[in-house]
C-alpha cells in the first residue's frame, strides 16, 4: 500500500494542489519516541536510534523505484527529477501534511511532531449495519455468556496447530470461544463451547464478547478497541503487528503478545484467564472504548483537509 501510495505527491505537484499522506500507523513521521513500527519490532532503541529508524524506512521502500519515478516525473508530468530521499515527504517546497487514523487516546502525538503531522482518530466505516449472523452463531451467542473471539488472520488456515491451540487454551481457561477460521470449520470432536465462523463484521461480533485475540493489524485492533474488549494479540510477523501488542499493554487493556510462531495453548490459557478475570483491565478497556467511540475521526481528517484547500499556494 505505502509502494502504491508514491505517485501521489507528484501528482499534486504537478497539478499544484494540495497532498496528504494517510496511513493506520505512524511508519512516515519521524520521532525519537519510539522506533519505525513497520521496519523495525523493538520498544525503543533510544532517541537517536528511534529517529534514525524513519530515514531507513523511507529509503528501503523508495529506493528500488527512484530512477523510474523520476522518469516517470520527466516524460509523463513535466517535472525535474528528484534527488534521492530529498524531497520524499514535502511537497510545494513544505512538509506534506501526514493524516495518521488512530485515536490519540491509543497514540498520543509525541511532542516531538510539528504539525505536519495530525492524528486524527480512527476512520471507520460501518457498511454492514444490517448484517444478519448464521443462524449457528446467533444460536450459540444466545445459549451462554459472552465468549472470546479468536481470530489469527489468513495464516491461520494454513496453520492447523494454532487452531489446536486457540481450542486448547480455551478449554484450559473454561471460556466459550468463537474461533475465526479459513472456512469456518473445526476438527472432529471440538466441545460445543466452541462456535466456528469463517467471517463476520468486527463492529458487530466484538461488542457481544467479552475479550478478543486476533492477529494485531491496525483494523482489528481499533475494532477491538472501540468495542471496549481486553485485548490479546498474537501478531503473525515483527512489524506493526508487535507495535500495536505493545501500546496494548502500555494501556493496561491487555497482557504482553504472543508471537504466533511461539504460540503455545498453556501461554495463551494464561493470557485469556487473565484478560476474563481482571476486572482493573476490563474497566480500563471499557472506558478506553467510550473515548474511542465519541471521537470523530474521519470529521476531524475531512477538517484538516478543508483547512489545507483554503490555504493560498504559496503558502502551502
Amino acid at each position: 500500500t505505502t509502494r502504491r501510495a508514491l505517485g501521489g505527491s507528484h501528482i499534486a505537484e504537478a497539478l499544484g494542489i494540495p497532498g496528504f499522506l494517510a496511513h493506520p500507523v505512524p511508519m512516515l513521521s519521524p520521532t525519537r519516541a519510539f522506533p519505525n513500527p513497520v521496519l523495525l519490532p523493538f520498544g525503543d532503541l533510544g532517541g537517536f536510534f528511534n529517529a534514525l529508524s524513519y530515514g531507513a524506512f523511507l529509503r528501503l521502500i523508495t529506493a528500488p523505484y527512484h530512477r523510474t519515478i523520476n522518469r516517470w516525473r520527466k516524460q509523463t508530468l513535466g517535472l525535474p527529477p528528484r534527488r534521492f530521499l530529498a524531497s520524499e515527504l514535502e511537497l510545494h517546497g513544505r512538509p506534506i501534511r501526514r493524516l495518521v487514523c488512530c485515536s490519540p487516546r491509543v497514540l498520543p502525538p509525541p511532542g516531538d511532531w510539528d504539525r505536519s503531522t495530525s492524528v486524527t482518530g480512527y476512520w471507520f466505516l460501518d457498511r454492514q449495519k444490517d448484517w444478519q449472523p448464521p443462524a449457528h452463531l446467533s444460536s450459540f451467542l444466545e445459549a451462554g455468556e459472552q465468549p472470546v473471539y479468536v481470530g489469527f488472520g489468513s495464516l491461520a488456515g494454513r496453520k492447523p496447530e494454532r487452531v489446536a491451540a486457540a481450542l486448547m487454551a480455551l478449554e484450559k481457561s473454561g471460556q466459550r470461544g468463537v474461533l475465526a477460521t479459513e472456512r469456518g470449520s473445526l476438527p472432529p470432536g471440538v466441545p460445543e463451547s466452541v462456535c466456528a465462523i469463517e467471517s463476520a463484521p468486527h463492529e458487530w461480533l466484538f461488542p457481544r464478547t467479552t475479550a478478543v485475540v486476533h492477529h494485531g493489524g491496525a483494523g482489528t485492533t481499533a475494532e477491538g478497541l472501540r468495542a471496549g474488549k481486553p485485548t490479546i494479540i498474537c501478531p503473525t510477523s515483527l512489524n506493526d503487528q508487535a507495535f500495536w501488542g505493545r501500546r496494548v499493554v502500555e494501556l493496561g487493556v491487555g497482557p504482553k503478545h504472543i508471537p504466533q510462531k511461539k504460540l503455545a495453548a498453556d501461554d495463551l490459557a494464561r493470557a485469556v484467564r487473565t484478560v476474563t478475570s481482571d476486572d482493573g483491565m476490563r474497566r480500563r478497556a471499557e472506558k478506553l472504548g467510550e473515548k474511542i467511540r465519541a471521537e470523530r475521526g474521519v470529521a476531524r481528517a475531512v477538517e484538516i483537509i478543508e483547512e489545507q484547500l483554503e490555504v493560498p499556494n504559496s503558502a502551502r
